[in-house]
C-alpha cells in the first residue's frame, strides 16, 4: 500500500479562514446591505455546524432570528448575500489577510518535490480557493493542485462524502493511495465516508469536536524547531509533520 496523493481540506486547515476571512466578509456583506445582522466569534463557531455559506445564512434566520420576516425573495437575496460575501472576502485575502497555518507551504513544497500528487476537496466556492492559494501561498500554487474540488461541484456538502468521491473519480484512485487533511468533525465524516485515512490538525473553533475514525489529531503541522502536539492517535516521534511522517502514518 503506496502513498501516492494528499487531499486537502482548505477552510481551517490551509488556513484560518473561517474566524478571519469567512466571517467579517459575511459582516461586510450584510452591513452593505443594510441589515442589522452580526456574527460574532463565538456565535459563527456555532454557526459552523452547518457546512456551506448559503446553507448557514438560512439557519442563522432559522434558529436565530425568529424577528426577521423573510421577503418573497428571500432566497435570491442569499445567493445575491453571497456573492458579495465572496467579493469581501476575496479583497481580504488578495490584501495578504489570511496567512497560511504552520506548516502547510512547507509541508506542500515537499510533498510536491517527492512526486506525490496533490488536491483539493472543499465546500467553498473555487473562487475563495483561487485567490487564498494565489494570495497567501504564492502566485501559480494553483497548479500545484491535479484537482480543484470546490463549491457546488456535487449536490451534498460535507459532511456527505460526495467531494471526496468526487476528486478520487477525477484522480483515478482508491481511497487507500491517499491521506486525507481536514480539521472539523463534518471534515472527517466526509472523507472517512469516502473510505480515506484522515490527519486533523484542529483550530480554536474544533478544538471540542468529535475526531473519531482520525489517523491522528494534531494541533498543527508544526515546523522544524516548532513543534507541533499530538492531541490523540500515534506519536510518531516527530514534531513536525514531513513527508517521511506521512508514508509512516499512511502505512500504520
Amino acid at each position: 500500500m503506496t502513498l501516492h496523493a494528499l487531499l486537502f481540506d482548505v477552510d481551517g486547515t490551509l488556513a484560518d479562514t473561517e474566524r478571519d476571512g469567512h466571517r467579517p466578509a459575511f459582516n461586510q456583506a450584510f452591513a452593505d446591505a443594510g441589515l442589522d445582522w452580526n456574527w460574532d466569534v463565538a456565535l459563527y463557531g456555532k454557526l459552523l455546524a452547518v457546512t456551506g455559506g448559503k446553507e448557514r445564512m438560512k439557519h442563522y434566520i432559522d434558529r436565530y432570528r425568529p424577528d426577521y420576516r423573510k421577503p418573497d425573495n428571500f432566497d435570491e437575496l442569499v445567493a445575491e448575500l453571497h456573492k458579495a460575501k465572496t467579493r469581501h472576502y476575496s479583497a481580504l485575502a488578495a490584501r495578504g489577510g489570511i496567512p497560511m497555518r504552520a506548516g502547510v507551504k512547507r509541508l506542500l513544497a515537499e510533498a510536491r518535490a517527492a512526486g506525490l500528487r496533490l488536491a483539493i476537496a472543499t465546500t467553498t466556492t473555487p473562487e475563495n480557493v483561487t485567490v487564498l492559494l494565489e494570495h497567501s501561498l504564492g502566485p501559480g500554487t494553483q497548479d500545484w493542485f491535479e484537482v480543484i474540488a470546490a463549491g457546488d461541484v456535487v449536490p451534498a456538502k460535507k459532511p456527505a462524502a460526495d467531494i471526496y468521491l468526487y476528486a478520487l473519480e477525477k484522480m483515478g484512485l482508491a481511497p487507500a493511495d491517499c491521506l486525507a487533511f481536514e480539521d472539523s468533525e463534518n471534515g472527517i465524516r466526509a472523507s472517512r465516508g469516502a473510505g480515506l485515512k484522515t490527519l486533523v490538525t484542529v483550530n480554536d473553533y474544533t478544538l471540542d469536536h468529535d475526531f473519531s475514525g482520525a489517523a491522528v489529531v494534531l494541533s498543527d503541522l508544526g515546523e522544524p524547531g516548532a513543534p507541533n502536539r499530538v492531541i490523540a492517535g500515534p506519536d510518531l516521534g516527530q514534531s513536525f509533520v514531513d513527508v517521511a511522517y506521512l508514508r509512516a502514518l499512511h502505512e500504520s
